[in-house]
């Protein structure tokens, strides 16, 4: 990731887009089937409450590595009832043109399978190579209140749209950390293996912080502009192994950390868990007007938060990568008021994303009418609307 000027006045035709053209679901949630077709413009779903517009937000975000927008168990999307795997696949318009992909759930593999041009990949990473999305859920409003774990998924997320490797990474680390904790639980003292995990947890462990180091820096960065009504955030990364960066050379921290995982094998024998490294860094955010962390702002505030954050994230993909993230917004135009809606509408224009909108009332959207797709879901059907 390199440093680079924010995208000052990036017109729709100045970056390129990323979106979805084409998607079919097949035993998808509430799906049996389902079909979307249209082009590069928003789109707005609009519908009741529980006719599946969240679940075709979370049927993109499947486009994307990891676990889609609700972190749901990969047998728990299956449609009730059905005999069949659920399975997702879109025509995607990409930088490098477009891109057939397909993902969706094998009973004889725990893991999600993706093809992307009709071949086998080994991992969800190369995902990452094609397709960034952010999302905000109703889900999220808790995000500042709740555990840190949430907050690093976040975090890593964004770091997904310009580091393509970093979901390996995590995903490596994470292995790692759980065959150090299974040896430990089960007292299988193998100094050699342990020590070996040790090193690929320090190795990528870093990295892994680094990564979320510098991604924070550079939202600070981006925020500290402000976005018109959105409040400007002060943003960090936080943790031990953040605090040995900012103390010294990557080297040096791999090392600390190398040395800290073998001092505490006893410890965490016992407690049962990893007591350091990047999985217990945190993600800090802080409403700059007004010098309060977010998690003691009220709750609009914290949406108004988390929403230019998502923002300037946006910008700073459409300025270095030349396109912005697909996103994903659920049920936030309703929590807002005019001017901050306006603006949020104005910013997906300006950036030319492919944002996806959910909501009960469509004249919510209306200053997107002339700009934006329309599409009404009702008992799990989805229609074109005029």
């Amino acid at each position: 990731m390199r440093d680079t000027a924010l995208v000052e006045d990036a017109g729709v035709g100045s970056v390129g887009r990323l979106s979805v053209c084409r998607m079919r679901l097949s035993s998808f949630r509430c799906y049996g089937s389902a079909a979307f077709d249209g082009d590069a413009r928003p789109v707005v779903l609009t519908g009741p409450n529980g006719a599946g517009k969240t679940n075709m937000l979370e049927a993109v975000s499947f486009l994307a590595p990891g676990r889609g927008l609700r972190q749901a168990r990969l047998a728990d999307i299956d449609q009730r009832g059905s005999e069949k795997e659920w399975a997702v696949a879109a025509t995607v318009s990409a930088v490098g043109g477009p891109v057939e992909i397909g993902t969706g759930r094998d009973a004889s593999t725990p893991r999600r399978i993706v093809r992307i041009n009709g071949a086998p990949v080994s991992g969800q990473g190369a995902l990452a190579e094609f397709v960034s999305i952010v999302w905000l859920t109703p889900q999220m409003d808790r995000l500042f209140l709740d555990g840190a774990s949430a907050r690093r998924r976040f975090l890593d997320r964004l770091i997904f749209g310009f580091d393509a490797q970093h979901a390996n990474r995590v995903s490596a680390y994470e292995h790692a950390m759980r065959e150090r904790a299974r040896l430990l639980k089960v007292g299988q003292r193998d100094d050699r293996w342990l020590s070996a995990l040790e090193e690929a947890m320090a190795c990528r462990g870093v990295a892994i912080a680094a990564a979320r180091r510098e991604m924070a820096g550079r939202l600070a960065h981006a925020c500290a502009a402000g976005l018109g009504p959105f409040p400007r955030a002060g943003i960090a990364a936080t943790g031990h192994v953040e605090d040995w960066l900012d103390e010294g050379p990557a080297l040096a921290a791999e090392d600390r950390l190398r040395l800290r995982l073998a001092e505490c094998r006893t410890e965490d024998a016992e407690a049962g868990r990893t007591t350091i490294g990047p999985h217990r860094s945190d993600f800090a955010v802080t409403h700059l007007e007004k010098g309060m962390p977010a998690e003691l702002c009220s709750t609009g505030e914290q949406k108004a938060l988390l929403i230019a954050v998502v923002l300037a994230d946006a910008r700073l993909q459409a300025a270095e990568r030349g396109v912005a993230p697909l996103l994903l917004l659920d049920e936030v135009a309703a929590h807002l008021d005019v001017g901050k809606r306006r603006a949020l509408f104005e910013e997906v224009r300006t950036l030319g994303a492919q944002a996806w909108l959910t909501g009960t009332d469509r004249t919510l959207f209306a200053d997107l009418e002339p700009y934006a797709q329309f599409f009404t879901v009702a008992d799990a059907t989805l229609r074109c609307a005029a």
